[in-house]
C-alpha cells in the first residue's frame, strides 16, 4: 500500500506541486492549507508523514506539533519554514520533529527526506494495529480483518475506516471525512463520503460486522464495538 502523506502549506502553488511530487513517487497525499485543518487531520493518525510549514494561518506549524505530541500522536513530522536560523531548527527538533528542512529546498532531497523517516519509524510500532472488538485495521500491512476473517477494501475505503476506528467512540462528521481521506480534491463532496461509507458497510456486513459503523443522524458517523454496544444499552 501507498505511505500517506500530509501536506500542509498556506502556499497554493507549493502546496500543488508537493502534492504533484509526491503522488509521482507512489505516496498517497492529503492537503491543508491551515493549522486548525493540519492538527484535526494529522491528530486522527491516519498518516505515516506529516510536512509540516511553520509560518501557517490560525495556529502555527510549532503549535500543531506540540499539540500533536501532546496527545500522544507520534506520526513522523517534517519541518518545512524559510527560517533557516539554528535556533529556529532548534526549537522544532526540541518540540518533537523528526527533521527540518529549509525552503527553497530541492525535491530530491525531499523525497530522500520522506523516505527516511519513513524507514526509521516502521518498526516503532507506534502505528500498530487499531482494534474494535473483533475488528482489526492493521496500518502497516494495510489490512482489515474481523477476527480471522479478512475484509477486501480499496485504498480510499481503507482510509475512510482508519480515521473512524482511530477515533472511535466519537462522533466524526463528514467534513472531518472529506477532509482527512480526500484533502482539497475538488471533484469530492459530502455525497461522496455517504457512498464510500455505504460501500464499507456492505463489505463490513458480508462477514458480519456492519454495525461497527453506525449513523448519528444530522452529525455524521461513529465507530464503537457492537457487541459492547448491546451490553450498555438498556433492553
Amino acid at each position: 500500500m501507498k505511505p500517506r502523506v500530509l501536506v500542509v502549506d498556506d502556499e497554493p502553488g507549493v502546496r500543488k506541486a508537493l502534492q504533484r511530487g509526491l503522488r509521482a513517487e507512489g505516496m498517497e497525499v492529503i492537503a491543508a492549507a491551515d493549522g486548525p485543518s493540519a492538527l484535526k487531520l494529522a491528530e486522527t493518525g491516519a498518516f505515516d508523514v506529516v510536512l509540516l510549514d511553520i509560518m501557517l494561518p490560525g495556529l502555527s506549524g510549532y503549535r500543531v506539533l506540540q499539540a500533536l505530541r501532546a496527545q500522544g500522536v507520534q506520526t513522523p513530522v517534517l519541518l518545512v519554514s524559510a527560517k533557516d536560523g539554528e535556533v529556529d531548527q532548534a526549537d522544532g527538533l526540541d518540540l518533537g520533529a523528526d527533521g527540518y528542512l529549509v525552503k527553497p529546498f530541492s525535491f530530491v532531497v525531499l523525497v530522500a527526506q520522506v523516505r527516511a523517516v519513513l524507514r526509521r519509524s516502521a518498526p516503532d510500532g507506534s502505528r500498530g494495529p487499531l482494534r474494535i472488538g473483533s475488528l482489526q485495521v492493521d496500518r502497516a500491512a494495510r489490512e482489515v480483518k474481523w477476527g480471522e476473517e479478512p475484509v477486501a477494501l480499496s485504498p480510499r475505503e481503507f482510509a475512510l475506516l482508519e480515521v473512524l476506528v482511530g477515533r472511535a467512540g466519537t462522533v466524526v462528521t463528514k467534513d472531518e471525512l472529506l477532509r482527512a481521506v480526500w484533502g482539497d480534491e475538488q471533484a469530492a463532496t459530502r455525497n461522496v463520503v455517504e457512498v464510500y461509507v455505504g460501500y464499507v458497510r456492505r463489505k463490513l456486513d458480508a462477514v458480519g460486522a456492519g454495525a461497527v459503523v453506525r449513523t448519528v443522524r444530522g452529525h455524521g458517523y461513529l465507530a464503537s464495538d457492537p457487541q459492547l454496544d448491546e451490553v450498555l444499552t438498556p433492553g
